[in-house]
């Protein structure tokens, strides 16, 4: 029998938004939604996943080019806000690649209030399923049903993960949404946060920030082509000089002869 199980996992997103950002962005987003290893959340429950779970639903997933809905709140009764793309394994945990829908109002929405507040949403939760599982302890060997020990997937996979209010894992994080926005031009906000971020003081990263602007903007000016004047050197000037010369005394000739000749 199939077990059906939401994990919440908590993820905090540094990030701000000017309140009509969301429509010129693209909605990118990455995030670490499971971490292997035995641990207890917030509410109680105990977990120790390992790869090996989910590695044939990874495997099917990666071959079936079928995105993975995101939700918000687990809310699947509703239209999804985005879709994840891609996952992979890593020695900690899983990770994902994905994207909102910022051409729709909900995914446009979400993505504003994610960067907004991201303390008040910033969170992942996986929507899972077990096709196979046991009770393991935190080693990872098999203990009695009647014993405390961690619930394992043998085998599983994730039918959706959502962006959630009220996630317990401080392992796991969204790292990313897009400085990018669909032009290709730069976020600089987040740059600016992403500095900030990195214990730069706020007149710092605003400086730093400024002077990236800056670099873009010369790099994107169009550029003028200067066509330069050949300079002569003093030995063309004078050859140049003494062929007037001569061109002038065989005119001036020439007009003695004619004039000569009219004469006559």
């Amino acid at each position: 029998m199939t077990k059906d199980i939401k994990f919440l996992f908590e993820s905090k997103v540094a990030l701000g938004v000017s309140a009509d950002e969301a429509a010129d962005g693209i909605g990118a987003i990455e995030a670490t939604v499971t971490t292997w290893g035995a641990r207890e959340g917030a509410d109680g429950r105990k977990f120790n996943y390992m790869p090996e779970g989910f590695a044939q639903w990874a495997d099917e997933f990666a071959k079936s080019g079928k995105p993975l809905p995101m939700y918000f709140q687990h809310n699947d009764m509703s239209m999804p806000v985005g879709e994840w793309q891609e996952f992979t394994f890593t020695d900690e945990g899983m990770d994902a690649k994905g994207r909102l829908f910022t051409n729709t109002s909900a995914g446009k929405d979400l993505y504003t209030i994610m960067k907004e507040s991201p303390a008040m949403v910033g969170g992942v939760s996986v929507g899972a399923y077990a096709d196979e599982y046991c009770m393991v302890d935190a080693e990872g060997m098999e203990v009695g049903a009647d014993e405390d020990g961690f619930f394992q997937i043998k085998k599983g996979g994730l039918r959706e993960v959502s962006v959630v209010m009220n996630p317990n894992n401080l392992e796991c994080n969204i790292s990313k949404l897009e400085c990018f926005r669909a032009d290709g031009s730069l976020d600089l906000k987040l740059i600016e946060k992403a500095l900030r971020d990195a214990k730069l003081s706020r007149k710092d990263a605003t400086t730093a920030s400024s002077i990236f602007k800056q670099i873009l903007a010369t790099r994107d000016e169009p550029k003028v082509e200067i066509e330069n004047t050949p300079i002569q050197s003093e030995a063309d000037a004078v050859v140049n000089e003494t062929e007037e010369i001569l061109k002038a005394l065989a005119e001036r000739e020439l007009l003695k002869k004619l004039n000569n000749r009219l004469k006559g």
